[in-house]
């Protein structure tokens, strides 16, 4: 499994150093005929468990390797799983060639000197960053003021939706209708609508969305945090109580949506979610206000280059 990993941790030491670091992201979970065989896993040992001995007579313990391993790309982290002992032959192999490098003074030649320096700069700004954000800290009255400052943000809405799709080119003998005959007819429904008409009425009479017609034309409960398409997204959360949307566009079709129930998400449903919004906005104005102390003159006249931007991009 592991043919060059020396070569490729060198390249994911290269990669990580062009990084800077983000809070990380959860990925969608792929479908299941999809996911791989999962890989075995490290046994349970002690810490202080001899796992692998190197020539020379250096010992590795399972507590140095709980600590290398959260660090290591996913890769590597795969095979440290998948062939132990391929992953330990090629990391021998590192520190024996790291041994004659520190013993010929390589370390200390240029670029390797440079180079070395500048991973270490970068690594320590990674981890100042990451302390700041993990040690930044939230006062409760923060959650509550935020949480009354913007209520908005936290709404939840029950809607009921009326579709009417068209077709991008439909054929003479199809009864489809174009964009244009669409959204002609959502406008008429809605100004229906704004003079009194009934909605569940409506949806019977006109949606072509069988799942949500079958039940009155019950769409959904929608709150700001769910991922919906930004035009979905703005329509419905400006609706007060009983308000309808105008026509919203999405790639095949026109929505109508109606407010059947606008409430807000109590604050103990979303404190833990203003903690991190606050975590971040104090990290944020830290770095703002550091970055503001930082002053870079240019004391020599041909350098930047004239041609080159006279500001620091944004």
């Amino acid at each position: 499994m592991i043919k060059s990993t020396c070569l490729l941790l060198l390249v994911c030491l290269g990669a990580a150093s062009a990084q800077t670091p983000a809070p990380p992201a959860e990925s969608a979970k792929p479908a299941a005929a999809a996911q791989p065989k999962a890989a075995p896993a490290i046994p349970e040992l002690p810490d202080a468990a001899v796992i692998a001995e190197f020539s020379g007579g250096t010992k590795f313990t399972m507590g140095e390797l709980k600590k290398l391993y959260p660090v290591l790309p996913p890769q590597l982290q795969s095979g440290i799983k998948e062939n132990p002992a391929e992953f330990f032959r090629e990391y021998a192999m590192m520190l024996k060639c790291a041994q004659i490098a520190v013993e010929k003074k390589l370390d200390q030649q240029s670029p390797i000197k440079e180079a070395l320096a500048f991973d270490r700069m970068v690594y320590l700004y990674q981890a100042t960053l990451q302390d700041v954000f993990a040690t930044a800290s939230v006062d409760s009255n923060e959650i509550v003021n935020y949480y009354g400052q913007h209520k908005d943000g936290f709404k939840r809405t029950q809607v009921k939706a009326i579709y009417i799709p068209f077709a991008d080119a439909p054929a003479a003998e199809d009864r489809s209708l174009t964009e244009a005959q669409a959204k002609a007819k959502a406008d008429k429904l809605v100004a229906e609508l704004k003079k009194g008409a009934d909605f569940v009425k409506l949806v019977k009479e006109n949606s072509e969305d069988e799942t949500s017609k079958a039940k009155d034309g019950d769409f959904g409960t929608f709150a700001t945090t769910d991922p919906l398409p930004d035009a979905i997204r703005t329509a419905v959360f400006a609706l007060d109580m009983g308000g309808v949307t105008e026509p919203v566009r999405q790639p095949h079709g026109f929505y109508i949506f109606k407010a059947q129930l606008v409430t807000i998400r109590p604050l103990s449903e979303v404190s833990d979610q203003i903690h991190e919004v606050l975590k971040e906005q104090h990290a944020k104005e830290w770095v703002d206000a550091t970055n503001a102390q930082i002053k870079v003159e240019f004391p020599n006249p041909a350098f930047p280059p004239k041609s080159a931007p006279t500001a620091p991009a944004k």
